[in-house]
């Protein structure tokens, strides 16, 4: 079964997916590019680590009895009466890793470009936000190139000077043209659009036609099969969009 959806598949944001169509898409963009640029440049397949507080919780442990027998001979000793505790979790912190692109010149070594597929700390978590957003500023006081791709509803966007809307978008950032940057904006109904990535300026841009990757990395790794499609979609969704998703998967099955 292909990608029932025109553009974002919105699914596949779900937590427990979005770390393998994350890093298949990376592998895929990768491998994209490298037919396209190649032996001129290299495209890298980066990490980022830092320390965050998991979204999995600790759970609580099981409560322990202890009864003992009744003894006539031994005088009643009355125990304090404990009060009943509030069952709680704790934040537990985890290592994340991220995975990004470096498009590289073969024969000065060079970073002429970074693409980044934001992840959802990215968006929402404090330590996420502020590594990811650390690297951003480095890279835009730097003359690389950065192709940002946010395929994520939710969450606070990336900083740009004008209104992006709640949707999805790409940015496209080139090095020696800064502070001018291209957005690419588009809704839940829409394609996603192709853009192409900044090689050294004057030269021929590879494009990267992103729905059309999706739709490849959905059906090979049967994405299918790790999705309930009979179960609401854990967005948040105007009614309009709710009635379109369930209108796209009643057509599908039909």
């Amino acid at each position: 079964m292909g990608n029932p959806f025109p553009g974002m598949n919105p699914y596949l944001q779900q937590p427990q997916l979005w770390h393998q169509v994350h890093n298949r898409l990376i592998v895929a963009i990768a491998d994209e590019l490298t037919l396209q640029i190649a032996p001129r440049y290299l495209v890298a397949i980066e990490e980022r680590v830092y320390t965050s507080v998991s979204d999995a919780l600790l759970v609580g442990i099981a409560d322990v009895a202890i009864s003992r027998r009744n003894d006539p001979t031994r005088t009643t000793i009355t125990a304090p009466r404990l009060a009943e505790p509030t069952k709680v979790c704790v934040p537990m912190p985890e290592e994340v890793t991220e995975r990004f692109l470096e498009v590289r010149s073969t024969q000065t070594g060079a970073v002429i470009s970074v693409i980044e597929v934001l992840s959802p700390k990215n968006k929402r978590s404090k330590e996420g936000r502020e590594a990811y957003e650390s690297k951003r500023q480095k890279i835009l006081g730097s003359r690389t190139s950065l192709i940002e791709i946010d395929l994520l509803r939710g969450g606070e966007p990336m900083p740009v000077l004008g209104e992006i809307g709640k949707g999805y978008c790409i940015l496209v950032n080139r090095g020696y043209r800064r502070p001018e940057a291209d957005l690419y904006t588009f809704g839940l109904k829409d394609p996603i659009p192709a853009f192409s990535v900044p090689l050294n300026q004057g030269e021929p841009e590879p494009i990267v036609d992103l729905q059309k990757l999706l739709n490849e990395v959905y059906e090979r790794a049967r994405f299918d099969l790790a999705i309930d499609y009979s179960q609401p979609v854990q967005l948040s969704l105007s009614p309009q969009e709710k009635a379109w998703v369930t209108e796209i998967l009643g057509r599908e099955e039909g």
